[in-house]
């Protein structure tokens, strides 16, 4: 079998048994793909171990793999570590939203299929997220991964008729409708949540801003009042969508 080299980003772990992991890596070139490390926690005399004494969740590194498609399970041979995000391990609301990052990419993307760019913006979303700048980092990446995946929900015209300008006063989501609700039929629909216009204006030019090397440009400073509305409705949204509960939104959204 060819040996696959890929920069990744683990997404979930699971201890196998007492030296080995089964992993979840996001990669560069290769996409989702399921890995077992076998004595990923053993180490010889020396102290030395070919995977770094085990992976961590959110740790990004250099993964050389056996690779085979047609299977559910990879083998991980090597991996070397580039960053372990100390910054975000001190920080634990950046690392809620971190790991709510890893859960979204895993639950959107189907295994074996590439998102380079995407990728890219996720190294630069997860370290910003150790940073005072989290809240606006967390909400332009998820907004990011909600296009990229095909899951973001309608927020620019009426989702029963069709009617422009639903962002200019009190707007309302549905999640069984996939968007936004004019006030002319949030009467028609059981599960309306009315949400602040201008949180959706929010949600729209953040969406329209460049990008420059998968980063978003100018994003704008934001705190939890505002960003919290826009991610319970992108929860809830995705878990329609998805026809199961997340897990980590209890802890991300107040």
């Amino acid at each position: 079998m060819p040996l696959a080299r890929d920069s990744c980003v683990c997404l979930r772990k699971v201890d196998y048994s007492e030296t080995s992991q089964i992993l979840q890596l996001f990669s560069r070139e290769h996409g989702l793909v399921r890995v077992i490390a076998k004595g990923a926690h053993r180490r010889t005399k020396a102290g030395s171990s070919k995977f770094d004494g085990g992976l961590d969740l959110l740790d990004v590194g250099d993964a050389v793999f056996i690779y085979d498609a047609s299977k559910e399970l990879q083998t991980l041979t090597e991996w070397h570590l580039n960053d372990g995000h100390p910054q975000l391990r001190s920080n634990l609301r950046g690392l809620h939203l971190a790991m709510y990052v890893g859960e979204l990419c895993s639950g959107l993307f189907e295994e074996h299929d590439p998102h380079q760019s995407l990728f890219d913006r996720l190294l630069v979303g997860i370290a910003d997220m150790g940073t005072a700048r989290q809240e606006e980092a967390f909400l332009a990446l998820e907004l990011d991964l909600l296009r990229e995946s095909g899951y973001l929900p309608e927020l620019s015209v009426c989702v029963e008729c069709g009617r422009n300008g639903v962002d200019r006063d009190t707007a309302y989501t549905s999640a069984s409708r996939g968007g936004v609700v004019c006030r002319n039929c949030e009467g028609i629909t059981p599960d309306r949540v009315s949400l602040d216009g201008r949180l959706l204006r929010l949600a729209k030019s953040i969406l329209r801003l460049p990008r420059t090397n998968g980063t978003a440009l100018r994003l704008p400073r934001l705190t939890r009042h505002q960003t919290d509305p826009l991610n319970r409705v992108f929860a809830e949204h995705v878990e329609h969508t998805m026809g199961k509960r997340l897990r980590m939104p209890k802890y991300v959204i107040g």
